[in-house]
């Protein structure tokens, strides 16, 4: 017969096992999983549609939109700026990306944290001829040439444009002729002296008030404009009034706009800019008597096809951007006063594998008012997600957990610090991660969204990244997919999975 105290010793080292493996037995069952299919980056350069920089059918003519100048909505087809490369692999590219990236995501801490704010509300300008002005210095955003373009005609005869969009700037403008300095775009220069709609704006005008210190060559009493970007490049000249026409021939009237006739800088193939922020000379904001302030955009997975019609993203503005139809998941808009461009919406936690990571902490995301830092924005120009930098490390060591059945590639990538070697594999289970935001709205990632081949060996990253600059930004490889919606009359942001 067994002693009492081997019996109290055998049945603790029985509790003591059954602890040690009732966690792992736990984690396996609980997590939530989902299929990503494991396609590494293509080895061979990238073959860009040949329609896509010249043919203007692609952009004004492919997509339905309301008819004539009574037009309530209006849809724009989108390309990526990868379109445009030539003899580029996807490494390359993908390489180049995050690199523009990396300095976008700065220019951007760098305007909310206090060091890039007067840029912003503008300041003085160095004198560029005429009869001598003070140009404002409104702040763009790491680099003018963007990620994502579309087309629109400018002017009356329209002269096609090929536009960079941008959530992140207010200010629209394009290269005009004459040109004293100008930079390589695609297709035929815009020449005012051609157009029958083009205005001028007077000196005293209001709009040119709006330029903060409103720049004035006092010969012609012209307004001026000047927009200088984080990576050095600039555009300067008249700011005037225009009409533009869209997809299916919607025309609106008296935009205000720049017309740069001095231009330079790492600006690829675009004219110019459509600004689509939240401020007071954006387009949104502009055309919100006639389509209201709401628009919505839907981005492809840049790496899910080599056809070039499933590449096509698209913008939409005016009632359909926000309609009946429109099954969103909407967020409320969360207002910067000390930065009114950006779109702002409260993330209050993250799941990883269908758990909230107790790490992601409200607190962590959450905008000061008073000195306009932290907070969380949306954004369509930065295209990895930064995270305040304890979020980002939770966020990392659950998913690290959950996902603790695949390789970890030795080292990182980049600005990515978790990568796996899924070589030799087709498809792949991964945690599931989704964003909870204010109000109830949820994004649920594709996989794709979140674990993305950066090699054509099979090493995938987990595409976020931690940040001290004082502002988290969603980026535009987590939007994927994605329908976003900016109702600017509402007041909100909204997500609708699958709305491409």
């Amino acid at each position: 017969m067994a002693s009492p105290p081997l019996l109290a010793s055998s049945a603790l080292l029985l509790l003591l096992l059954a602890a040690a493996a009732a966690p792992n037995a736990a984690v396996t069952k609980d997590v939530r999983y989902q299929t990503l299919v494991a396609t590494p980056l293509s080895p061979h350069p990238y073959s860009a549609p040949a329609a896509v920089a010249e043919d203007d059918d692609v952009f004004l003519g492919s997509l339905a939109a309301d008819e004539g100048d009574a037009a309530s909505t209006v849809d724009l087809r989108v390309v990526h700026r990868d379109d445009f490369a030539v003899n580029a692999t996807a490494v390359e590219l993908l390489a180049q990306r995050l690199r523009r990236d990396r300095r976008r995501a700065s220019r951007i801490s760098a305007a909310v944290g206090g060091r890039g704010a007067a840029a912003t509300n503008g300041t003085r300008g160095r004198n560029r001829g005429g009869g001598g002005f003070v140009a404002p210095v409104v702040s763009g955003l790491a680099q003018g040439s963007g990620e994502y373009f579309t087309k629109i005609g400018v002017g009356t005869p329209a002269t096609p444009a090929l536009m960079v969009l941008d959530t992140g700037s207010d200010v629209v403008w394009l290269q005009c002729a004459p040109c004293r300095r100008c930079y390589d775009q695609s297709g035929k220069m815009f020449d005012p002296r051609g157009s029958r709609s083009y205005g001028a704006v007077d000196c005293a005008a209001p709009l040119c008030r709006r330029l903060d210190s409103g720049g004035c060559d006092l010969r012609r009493k012209a307004c001026l404009y000047q927009v200088a970007y984080g990576d050095g490049s600039v555009t300067a000249g008249d700011f005037a009034t225009e009409t533009l026409t869209f997809a299916g021939g919607a025309r609106v009237a008296r935009v205000a706009l720049g017309c740069g006739h001095d231009n330079e800088g790492l600006f690829v193939a675009a004219a110019g800019l459509l600004g689509l922020g939240r401020g007071s000379l954006s387009f949104p904001t502009q055309i919100s008597r006639r389509f209201g302030r709401s628009f919505s955009y839907c981005l492809v997975d840049r790496t899910s096809s080599t056809n070039p019609t499933s590449r096509s993203s698209t913008v939409t503005f005016g009632s359909r951007a926000v309609g009946p139809s429109v099954a969103a998941s909407f967020t409320p808009m969360v207002k910067n006063p000390r930065m009114e461009t950006f779109y702002y919406v409260q993330l209050i936690g993250i799941s990883v594998g269908g758990a909230r990571v107790p790490g992601v902490a409200e607190s962590d995301l959450r905008l000061n008012p008073s000195t306009g830092r932290g907070g969380v924005i949306v954004d369509s120009g930065t295209s990895v997600t930064r995270l305040a930098r304890p979020a980002y490390s939770a966020l990392r060591d659950a998913f690290r957990a959950a996902a603790a059945g695949l390789r970890l590639s030795p080292g990182g990538f980049s600005l990515f610090d978790t990568c796996y070697d899924l070589s030799g594999l087709k498809v792949v289970k991964v945690p599931t991660v989704s964003m909870h935001f204010a109000g109830g709205a949820q994004a649920a990632l594709p996989p794709e969204n979140y674990l993305i081949p950066v090699d054509s060996r099979g090493t995938f990253c987990f595409a976020f990244a931690g940040t001290d600059g004082g502002v988290s930004i969603i980026g535009n490889i987590q939007q994927q997919g994605f329908r976003v919606v900016f109702d600017g009359d509402g007041q909100r942001v909204g997500f609708v999975p699958k709305g491409c």
